[in-house]
């Protein structure tokens, strides 16, 4: 369905000259992600889903685990193309209500929208590459073979440099494009050897020939009289190492910080969150169907050993290096590469809590960043109201693209927007794992069951990480409300007006946050049957 929609959208690119194109094209990407949400919504009553279904040869399979995903990032890409499909309106001074303003509404809303003249009023492929970046993803959570899971990956990767490097004119969002572009290349080198060197020993790319493999490997003592198995393993190294570099969990992270802050803003929203939901999910189903690789006796390779020196570096670096940034964008990069670590303390364990403990921090990982990307964009807004005299604030590169760039540039927020600034102050505190927020619920269950199964060091580093951590998301909150405003209001404007949809998009999402602990039974409940199915059908 969305391949049909995708087509439509390429023919018709051409066909329209309108200066406000991209916005409704990205109206349009609402339309067919909410159509899709519904066809895949549908696909839950199929009787057989939770035993899994393959297609086409065994090239994907879908199981319950694949379309609840499916849904998910539906969901969050429709919430992302509000941001550019509504833009805020400014009011002027002297706005009426005559009978001539009402007779000319429409005219006015469009000329009043914020840098109208802006370089993303000019993209018009926008839409059409975000449909793209979901079909590799969504394709990506059924693969169920080395080739289709190789060409998914890459056709979520490459729309996500596009994406990164659509923005010509800037130089800072082209330079890290091309960062992002090479480094990505790189790891994708990283799993395409590690497909190949399994392909070649074995020839099979199926998922579960391979995983035949791996669950008999230890009943053979005489390698050499069946099968060569240290390239299995070394194999599953290499795919691991280039799924690690795609999700930034150190050591492999060092690309992020530096996509984060040169890509616009809107740009960074879709690399945090969905460049990384279905690598995930399928790093999740290998771990589990390469059960026996975790306790593995065999002398080559270990995933428990690979996954908990990324965790225990992720939590490091991600909470140390945090310490010393000025720049919001880079203080969220290193923020997810310690919240990467968290999901990786969850994966080592292998049980069903600890499933369930993954798949909820996913969820409400997503769900919390999405959250402080859509506040930062509407910070950005609402300032064009305000101007300063600071030579820093005036002299950033890229201020169309990403009005907030510097934590102070947040300076006494609190007195221009109470709302926004509680907003924000609330995802730094969910983000610090304070109860009774969701992101609390999420770190105690992570580090409850990996105590549980003697991960001891591994809940020491996280324990100390979250509390060390806890300094530059309390940074910014003081820098909200306690330190003074150093912008003026401007008397060009009375008011940016946001639009009706992208406020109560981002009033459920903060009211989902807080009031978690009111109703946690119905995303608990779901996170365990995913769990037990993920965990049942090994």
């Amino acid at each position: 369905m969305i391949l049909t929609f995708l087509l439509l959208l390429l023919f018709s690119n051409g066909l329209s000259n309108r200066p406000d194109t991209s916005i409704l094209y990205s109206r349009i990407g609402i339309l067919i992600v909410f159509y899709s949400l519904i066809s895949s919504y549908t696909t839950l009553y199929i009787t057989y889903l939770e035993k899994g279904i393959g297609l086409y040869g065994g090239l994907f399979n879908i199981s319950a685990i694949t379309q609840i995903f499916q849904i998910f990032i539906l969901i969050v890409c429709g919430i992302i193309l509000l941001m550019t499909a509504f833009y805020p309106r400014k009011k002027y001074i002297g706005d009426s209500n005559t009978m001539i303003d009402v007779l000319f509404k429409k005219v006015k809303e469009y000329t009043n929208i914020i840098n109208k003249v802006s370089e993303q009023f000019t993209l018009i492929e926008y839409a059409l590459i975000i449909i793209f970046v979901i079909s590799g993803a969504t394709l990506l959570l059924a693969s169920g073979d080395l080739g289709s899971i190789y060409l998914c990956i890459e056709l979520q990767s490459f729309s996500l440099y596009i994406i990164s490097s659509m923005h010509r004119n800037s130089e800072s969002s082209t330079g890290s494009a091309l960062t992002y572009f090479l480094l990505g290349g790189l790891s994708s080198c990283f799993i395409l050897l590690g497909i190949g060197l399994i392909y070649a020993n074995s020839g099979l790319t199926n998922l579960d020939g391979i995983y035949s493999i791996i669950s008999d490997s230890e009943k053979y003592v005489d390698y050499s009289t069946w099968y060569m198995h240290s390239y299995i393993f070394y194999s599953l190294l290499l795919i691991s190492v280039g799924f690690l570099f795609k999700i930034a969990a150190a050591p492999f992270h060092w690309w992020s910080p530096d996509v984060y802050d040169g890509v616009p803003t809107i740009v960074t929203t879709f690399i945090a969150i969905l460049g990384k939901i279905a690598i995930l999910v399928l790093l999740l189903e290998l771990v589990q169907y390469s059960s026996c690789l975790l306790q593995s006796t065999i002398q080559y390779y270990s995933w428990t050993t690979s996954l908990s020196i990324s965790c225990f570096l992720s939590l490091v670096i991600g909470t140390i290096l945090g310490l010393t940034q000025t720049r919001i964008k880079r203080l969220l990069a290193y923020s997810t590469i310690s919240h990467v670590g968290f999901m990786l303390l969850a994966l080592i364990v292998h049980n069903i809590d600890s499933y369930q403990a993954y798949i909820f921090y996913i969820i409400q990982y997503i769900i919390t960043n999405l959250n402080a990307f859509l506040i930062v964009i509407a910070i950005g807004f609402s300032l064009y109201l305000y101007y300063t005299n600071i030579s820093e604030y005036n002299n950033l590169q890229e201020k169309n693209n990403s009005p907030i760039q510097l934590i102070s540039q947040l300076k006494g927020y609190f007195s221009i927007n109470p709302i926004l600034a509680l907003c924000l102050v609330i995802t730094m505190f969910s983000f610090i794992g304070l109860p009774p927020l969701v992101g609390f619920f999420g770190k105690q269950m992570v580090l409850t069951t990996a105590l549980d199964n003697n991960k001891v060091i591994l809940v020491l580093v996280g324990v100390l990480t979250s509390v060390i951590g806890a300094v530059y998301y309390l940074t910014v909150i003081k820098t909200i409300y306690f330190d003074n405003s150093q912008y003026e209001k401007t008397y060009m404007y009375i008011d940016i007006s946001l639009s009706n949809i992208y406020s109560i998009t981002l009033s459920i999402i903060n009211l989902g946050i807080i009031s978690f602990i009111f109703m946690p039974n119905e995303i608990l409940n779901l996170c365990n049957l995913l769990s037990i199915i993920t965990f049942s059908i090994s």
